[in-house]
């Protein structure tokens, strides 16, 4: 027994929010394009309802420091410490105490076309998001270990919400008033980290194709900066770029008088 909508119209009405007596009455429709249509409804709903129930448990780690009265946590990643060339990009996180970000998880573990959407949706989303962009001469200067963490706390510290608390992903800070946790695989265990984890390498992969563009031999576009067999043979063949770490090997062996480049920012982005 039909219910005197096409099957069209019910579908476009899946589409939005229908209403419980909609699907009251679509659930006694006989028609066999119907059934599919509540079917493959039923399922949507079911995964979005085991995916807010994931994110509400990432937000597990927020949700202890809210419990003490740390309305606003942040969480610190970064991306690009492992590379021979390129900057080391660190960003810091705010999320609010509700969010709808499916998908979101250690960069790592998410495709780089989710990645993009998770981009988006975090600066829509978030309280706030400070990203720093640490050129090679100033990671050859540091090493990249006191590179990293001194990204990570002018992220901090550079939030336009200043955070009581704050996750990063395994770099011990002292920062003045703000608690920090720095937590072993971070990314993958605090919805603040993984969103930070989320932009820092978002952030990095544009600035690396934009530098594959400028040095189309050199394949950064898909090796990242990082030291592939193809990527090695091109500073053989090539020389460095002024965007390669002197202080990563091989590098660090060739004696190289011309300097890396210089080139450092700290952007608010929220």
């Amino acid at each position: 027994m039909g219910t005197g909508e096409s099957i069209q119209q019910i579908r476009e009405k899946l589409k939005g929010r229908p209403e419980p007596a909609e699907l009251e009455r679509w659930r006694q429709d006989s028609r066999a394009g119907v059934r599919k249509l509540l079917e493959t409804y039923d399922r949507k709903q079911k995964a979005q309802a085991e995916e807010r129930e994931r994110l509400e448990r990432f937000q597990d780690l927020e949700r202890a420091f809210w419990a003490r009265g740390m309305d606003q946590v942040a969480g610190c990643d970064e991306a690009g410490r492992g590379p021979l060339a390129g900057p080391l990009v660190t960003a810091a996180v705010i999320l609010p105490h509700s969010i709808w970000l499916p998908g979101l998880n250690d960069s790592k573990k998410v495709t780089a076309a989710r990645r993009e959407i998770l981009y988006g949706e975090i600066l829509e989303q978030a309280v706030s998001v400070t990203v720093s962009i640490l050129g090679p001469r100033e990671i050859d200067r540091l090493n990249i270990y006191q590179a990293a963490k001194t990204a990570m706390t002018l992220c901090l510290t550079h939030l336009k919400v200043r955070p009581q608390a704050a996750v990063t992903d395994a770099m011990p800070l002292e920062i003045p008033g703000m608690e920090v946790e720095d937590l072993v695989h971070g990314d993958s265990r605090s919805a603040a980290v993984a969103a930070a984890s989320i932009i820092a390498k978002v952030t990095r992969d544009h600035l690396m194709e934009d530098m594959d563009r400028q040095y189309p031999q050199y394949g950064f576009a898909k090796h990242k900066g990082y030291g592939t067999a193809r990527h090695i043979q091109a500073i053989l063949d090539c020389g460095p770029t002024p965007w390669h770490r002197r202080s990563f090997e091989p590098l660090k062996s060739m004696d190289l008088e011309e300097e890396s480049v210089s080139e450092n920012q700290l952007l608010q982005l929220k």
